[in-house]
């Protein structure tokens, strides 16, 4: 995996902090992983397939350590045993990505021949937003219930700040708008009672991963490492200084 260009050291206040990553199994969240780990942080890589967490394990160079924790995020139950166990085993949430998301292509309607099924709706809605929102309804009350300045990353998309042409991406878009909106809600609601908590929306263009393999075969491509690179960008800046929202394409993109 790339070494990052940040200079760690303005990551030492991070030094043994806990981050909880979400959808770490695989692409970006795997990225930031093995990321915060060399920086010193220790990880903890929630997915439904936890042992491929595990395996990230060889791609460590640094301080930190990374540690692997079952949980399907779509799940209300899992999620909040998950965020009891790192409370339990590490004491809190320190800093919290939220990075897991899905696309199912499809219509809503039966207009054409790719109508999405309900399940899939439900998966995306689940997966995009309402993860995203009780994630982060839990690492907040950790941070507050230790008085504990820590820092939320919603991975989101640029998808979230215009809609594709395709109306197969449909759904996806829906999701990631809202997302941006819970972004600033949060922020606003921080503001209200002077807590210094930080919340970044980052909105990569397309990434080469699993989610847009065959895209990749035709459009340029950021790498998993790139966004990786954004959240230790984010969360390295000063105390006094948060990102609200920080949008990154390759070079050449153009909208689809």
């Amino acid at each position: 995996m790339q070494t990052t260009y940040i200079n760690l050291q303005i990551m030492d206040r991070w030094t043994g902090k806990t981050a909880v990553v979400t959808g770490a199994s695989a692409g970006i969240g795997a990225a930031i992983c093995v990321a915060l780990a060399n920086a010193g942080m220790t990880v903890v890589g929630l997915a439904r397939r936890a042992p491929l967490v595990d395996n990230l394990k060889s791609q460590l160079n640094g301080k930190g350590s990374l540690h692997s924790k079952q949980c399907d995020v779509s799940k209300l139950e899992d999620i909040t045993a998950a965020f009891q166990w790192v409370e339990d085993t590490f004491g809190g949430t320190d800093v919290l990505v939220n990075n897991a998301g899905v696309f199912h292509q499809g219509q809503f309607t039966d207009l054409g021949d790719k109508m999405m099924s309900d399940e899939e709706i439900i998966s995306t809605i689940d997966t995009n937003l309402k993860a995203v929102v009780f994630c982060t309804r839990r690492a907040l009350a950790s941070m507050k219930k230790r008085n504990f300045d820590g820092h939320i990353v919603n991975i989101n998309s640029i998808a979230g700040h215009y809609i594709p042409f395709s109306s197969l991406f449909n759904l996806y878009p829906s999701t990631k708008h809202a997302s941006c909106a819970f972004t600033a809600s949060l922020l606003n609601e921080l503001a209200d009672f002077k807590n210094k908590i930080k919340v970044t929306s980052i909105a990569p263009g397309l990434v080469d991963t699993a989610m847009a393999e065959e895209a990749a075969k035709y459009f340029p491509t950021l790498r998993a490492s790139d966004v990786a690179d954004a959240v230790l960008y984010v969360v390295s800046t000063p105390p006094n200084v948060n990102i609200n929202e920080l949008s990154i394409s390759p070079v050449s993109e153009k909208r689809l």
